[in-house]
Parts: C-alpha cells; sequence; structure tokens
C-alpha cells in the first residue's frame, strides 16, 4: 500500500498494521527519523515512507514514553511517584462510599 502522507516533524503517526505509535523527530534530505513511543530511534528513506501502511495519530495521553521525560516538573502536571502504601490498597480510590 501506498500512503500519501508528506512526513511532518512534531507529528505523531500510527503503523496501522503493528497498532504501534510514532513520532517524527527530524527530516533531512532523503531520509525521516522517528522515535517509537518507547524511545527507540528508526530512520527511513524517504521511498520507505511512502511504503509505510500509516496514519496521522492524536498525541498520546502519555506521551512522556517516547520522549524521555523523567522528571515530574517536565509533564507539567502534578504526577507524583506511587508510594509503598499506595499498593496496599488496590482500587481504594473506587469503593462505594458506604464501605
Amino acid at each position: 500500500m501506498i500512503n500519501v502522507l508528506k512526513p511532518e516533524v512534531d507529528q505523531w503517526y500510527t503503523h496501522l498494521d503493528k497498532g504501534q505509535r510514532f513520532y517524527v523527530v527530524a527530516i533531512d534530505d532523503d531520509t525521516i527519523e522517528i522515535q517509537h513511543f518507547d524511545g527507540d530511534l528508526e530512520e527511513f528513506a524517504l521511498d520507505e515512507w511512502y511504503q509505510l501502511d500509516i496514519e496521522p495519530s492524536v498525541q498520546p495521553e502519555n506521551w512522556s514514553g517516547a520522549m524521555d521525560i523523567a522528571e515530574k516538573d517536565d509533564l507539567g502536571t502534578e504526577i507524583t511517584d506511587t508510594q509503598g502504601a499506595d499498593w496496599t490498597e488496590p482500587q481504594k480510590d473506587f469503593r462505594p462510599q458506604d464501605e
């Protein structure tokens, strides 16, 4: 299958055959560099790009996997580390009020 999508830097795409998302990091004259959600980097020649079975995708909800962001402040949210006590009562927040 030939796709007609022009590669765009900062755009997320999905491999339709694999169900995996990736992010275009850079485009040179004849090379497209991508980063998979798990952080792996890969390069494609321009002619290989147009052979991929892909479609544009929305940014994943937790996109930090592909960006190798390790500090909670880098996410721009109030995310905190999980504490040991958090594991003693799984789904505690989801119990009905009268329990």
